[in-house]
């Protein structure tokens, strides 16, 4: 008998516990939503989060608090998350550095980014383009490559350092055109930019948001954007893929997590919030101006992207022979 007992208030517990987890969730949110981003104030991440929280704050009807966690290119915020309880309440914008370079680049990662988190939707893609200085004698991406090959190992280019996602274009670019470059890494993307613009290096791969008033005061000139479709801010300008190399494509992008073990239903409600409030035609204008196309996804549609971007670099990396740090 006491064994009968103790297994019916165990399963009378379980039963309890079950539905105030479902009150739970169906009450969600009762309290403020903490929103990480890994990486400092004023970068793309940060820009994408502050124009998002008013809206996904009234339409959660609970306050969007941004907190910024940079350090370790973006694994200290994003770790914080994958750790964090699983209840709603701690979300992630994380980009393609914490989600699909840095587990092909880190010899040892402080989380896993498929199994340790929910994958709620894919966020923005971000337009990089190919960039040179005026004293390059290329005036189109076939020109550029022709030059590239002609000249094997003397034109540079700078990024934001090594594993960025501009050091992976230029290692893409590099294995897919076969030619020789050289990288040269900055301490940060304005600092890339800025070596650029002084005619310390040739080239770059850098974020539109990052040159868009460079390239329309002459100071640089655009060859071709990165992405597999062309940049409505400069309609003009062909894609890598289309211009020189076919199925080229090196996307910086934005996407949004939440802990692994978030309750469906509280992952179903904060896409469905993402995508209305990136739905809004003041949203899509402000992105539009920061060179930010909304890519908006199902939760499973991002976890396939995910594991899609992880494989991708990851033999990138292999054939290049680029170093685990």
């Amino acid at each position: 008998m006491s064994r009968l007992l103790q297994s019916a208030v165990l399963a009378v517990s379980a039963l309890c516990g079950a539905e105030y987890a479902h009150a739970q969730t169906a009450a969600y949110p009762t309290r403020p939503i903490k929103l990480v981003v890994p990486a400092a104030p004023g970068g793309g991440t940060d820009v994408l989060a502050r124009l998002l929280a008013k809206r996904l704050s009234e339409g959660l009807a609970q306050p969007v608090v941004i907190d910024n966690r940079a350090g370790a290119g973006g694994l200290v915020g994003s770790e914080q998350v994958a750790r964090a309880a699983p209840d709603g309440y701690t979300i992630l914008l994380g980009t393609v550095a914490t989600h699909g370079l840095a587990p092909s680049l880190m010899k040892a990662m402080p989380y896993d980014p498929v199994e340790d988190f929910a994958h709620i939707t894919k966020g923005v893609v971000v337009t990089n383009i190919l960039v040179v200085h005026p004293s390059v004698p290329a005036q189109t991406a076939k020109e550029f490559l022709t030059l590239v090959k002609a000249r094997p190992g003397e034109l540079n280019y700078s990024t934001s350092g090594r594993g960025s996602g501009a050091f992976m274009a230029g290692e893409l670019f590099s294995q897919m055109a076969n030619v020789e470059i050289t990288h040269v890494p900055y301490k940060g993307g304005g600092l890339a930019v800025s070596g650029l613009v002084a005619g310390h290096v040739q080239f770059s791969f850098a974020t539109a948001p990052s040159v868009m008033a460079l390239i329309q005061a002459g100071r640089l000139r655009a060859l071709g954007v990165t992405t597999p479709t062309r940049f409505a801010g400069l309609p003009d300008l062909p894609t890598l893929s289309e211009a020189i190399l076919p199925g080229f494509e090196a996307s910086n992008w934005y996407a949004f997590f939440a802990p692994a073990r978030t309750p469906v239903a509280i992952v179903d409600r904060l896409n469905a919030e993402i995508h209305q409030a990136m739905g809004q035609p003041e949203i899509l204008k402000a992105l539009s101006e920061q060179g930010m196309e909304p890519t908006l996804s199902t939760p499973s549609e991002q976890l396939e992207f995910i594991r899609a971007e992880i494989a991708k670099w990851s033999a990138l990396v292999k054939v290049r022979g680029i170093e685990a740090e």
